[in-house]
């Protein structure tokens, strides 16, 4: 590679020389022989920095002339604040670059490209946040990426943070949470191949036992809360809430919390922090931040589409986690409600495919709550699990021989959980301690509470098959039923019982953590003395979402036969002359129509008129 370098480099300097009397330019120094030996004089890290230099300037030409003119049409966006251009920039144009010049390759590094935006380090930064983004999305990042895409977020987010007073910078709403979102997603991605410990080289040890600090938890959580106290977003919310003025609220936020841009970005960091707290396994937490937060189509975080799936997704998976069934069920059902009405806007977005994959997990997640806690629900949702899920959903409707299907949907859907402390590469004994027995992976630790649930529950839908074809029931006939005694019998029960009772949000308390306890289950019972006693609610069937949908249909229907247009009937007399000549060809009549001019041709052959 140094080689080609250099015969790059020779091959520039010759012709750049070719007019130049070297005589005049250098003169006749080391003419008298007293310099013969300079070359060999020149600092190597001299060389090596001309090198660099040289293989910039070629990897400089070698970009496209369209790149060029993007990026600093892209620079100057920035420079002026101009939101509409920056906004088209970033979704639009650098998709649209990527997929015809570096669909497979990387982009340039911002040191190539430093020269058309005159050096601008702060938008350089910005550039190398979306370089490594498309390096993580669509290439392998090797350790060098990881390490050095967490010190361009750490200078990022120290220029925001610790600069003198809010910076003069403003960006779409949309770069804004993926700021966010990507900064917690490289985290993940860095704690997931930092625990595969066997398959690293002795370099990547090293690196590692060096750089205990780089993408840990403190840090990343230490940014997420820095963000949310600067810019006082809760204070905000609360104010909101509170029905305060807008003069009241800004004095209450102070200068940095009236900028938007501080201002969605600590909304957006309590969005990451139900994300880190759910990876970490701390569910409680998780939905504690989200306390000042309402869940409901006038919220900010609905504005970027990928943020409201992204939020609803975490609080549904918390809640299951938390034995919240009913919340859970309610959460997915509304958001993949949402993303039904909005599919045909969702193909426009660069996040469709990922839109489409997490609403595709809510589905496992929402069969997995529906057997758990059966509901009616809407038949839109039901219709599209059954369809997707429907073998693993009957087999979780069984009891215990439906433990594989819990088990295969949950890892399916669950998030990719991580361990909040690395192995200790700083210590070779304890590493080698660490490989030889292994910790738990986070999934499976998760994956093992989970099932020790759903395995209590086991006995439930046999045992609710018995109830539910009595209104009382002698015990002792109940656990012959069972093939078990009668304690066994009431322990079931018991089991039963406390599975139909769970906490939820009734009245639409203000934290997601409130609630009261109610039944989800249409079937309650009593035991007196040696009978147990079954009283069975019976939930009328909703005619009223069918006829509003057909009526819908039916309307929209007539719609479109009201705006058709009419085929224009031909005349009498040329129909018969027609029909007399070729009494059984019926084309002709159609084409004797008197020549309408003006008109837009239509379906059938006619003109619509202009």
């Amino acid at each position: 590679m140094s080689q080609q370098r250099k015969a790059l480099w020779e091959a520039d300097l010759d012709e750049d020389l070719q007019d130049v009397d070297l005589n005049l330019a250098i003169g006749t120094y080391g003419q008298n022989g007293l310099y013969d030996d300079a070359q060999s004089r020149v600092d190597e890290a001299t060389l090596l920095a001309l090198q660099q230099q040289m293989a910039q300037q070629a990897a400089f030409a070698q970009i496209p002339d369209v790149v060029k003119r993007f990026i600093a049409h892209f620079h100057q966006a920035v420079l002026d604040n101009n939101l509409a251009e920056i906004t088209v920039a970033y979704e639009s144009g650098w998709n649209r670059l990527t997929e015809k010049f570096y669909a497979k390759t990387e982009w340039p590094e911002a040191e190539v490209i430093a020269p058309l935006v005159n050096d601008d380090q702060i938008f350089l930064i910005l550039y190398r946040e979306l370089y490594y983004r498309h390096v993580y999305s669509r290439l392998s990042p090797d350790i060098d990426d990881r390490f050095h895409s967490y010190e361009n977020s750490c200078e990022l987010f120290n220029y925001l943070l610790n600069s003198d007073g809010p910076v003069p910078l403003e960006l779409p709403e949309q770069w804004l949470w993926d700021i966010i979102d990507e900064f917690i997603y490289q985290f993940q991605s860095f704690c997931v191949w930092r625990s595969k410990v066997k398959s690293k080289s002795d370099e990547e040890l090293a690196l590692l036992a060096e750089g205990s600090q780089v993408w840990s938890s403190y840090s990343v959580l230490n940014v997420l809360y820095s963000l949310i106290q600067k810019s006082k977003i809760n204070e905000h919310l609360v104010a909101l809430q509170q029905g305060k003025s807008p003069e009241e609220i800004a004095e209450i936020v102070g200068e940095y919390g009236t900028r938007p841009l501080y201002k969605l970005l600590g909304y957006f960091s309590i969005i990451g922090l139900l994300r880190v707290h759910s990876l970490l396994g701390d569910f409680t937490l998780a939905l504690k931040v989200m306390e000042n937060v309402e869940l409901n189509q006038k919220s900010p975080f609905t504005r970027v589409t990928a943020c409201h799936v992204t939020t609803y997704y975490y609080v549904g998976f918390c809640y299951i986690m938390l034995r919240r069934y009913p919340d859970a069920i309610r959460t997915f059902v509304s958001i993949l409600n949402f993303i039904l009405r909005m599919r045909q806007y969702h193909t426009r977005s660069y996040q469709y495919d990922q839109i489409n994959k997490t609403a595709d997990r809510m589905y496992a997640l929402f069969a997995i709550c529906n057997a758990l806690s059966p509901t009616r629900v809407d038949d839109n949702i039901s219709n599209i699990v059954k369809e997707r899920y429907g073998e693993q959903f009957a087999k979780m409707s069984r009891g215990e021989e439906g433990i594989p299907a819990f088990e295969e949907l949950f890892l399916y859907a669950c998030p990719k959980f991580i361990t909040a402390n690395p192995p200790p590469y700083e210590d070779p004994d304890a590493l080698q301690a660490y490989i030889d027995e292994p910790p738990v992976e986070p999934a499976q630790r998760h994956l093992h509470l989970f099932l020790a649930e759903v395995r209590a529950q086991a006995p439930v839908p046999t045992l609710r098959s018995f109830l539910k074809l009595y209104t009382s029931l002698d015990a002792s006939k109940l656990a012959n039923f069972l093939d078990a005694d009668e304690e066994d019998m009431v322990q079931q029960l018991m089991v039963m019982k406390q599975a139909s009772r769970s906490i939820s949000r009734v009245d639409n308390e203000k934290s997601l953590l409130d609630g009261q306890w109610i039944s989800t289950s249409d079937l309650d019972f009593v035991i007196n003395e040696n009978m147990v006693h079954i009283a069975e609610s019976t939930v009328g069937r909703r005619y009223a979402g069918w006829f509003i949908r057909n009526t819908e249909h039916a309307q929209r229907v007539l719609d479109t036969l009201r705006n058709a247009p009419l085929p224009i009937p031909p005349k009498a007399a040329d129909a018969g002359k027609a029909g007399a000549a070729e009494p059984t060809v019926a084309a002709p009549a159609v084409s004797a129509a008197p020549t309408r001019t003006g008109g837009k041709q239509v379906a059938w052959g006619s003109a619509k008129a202009a």
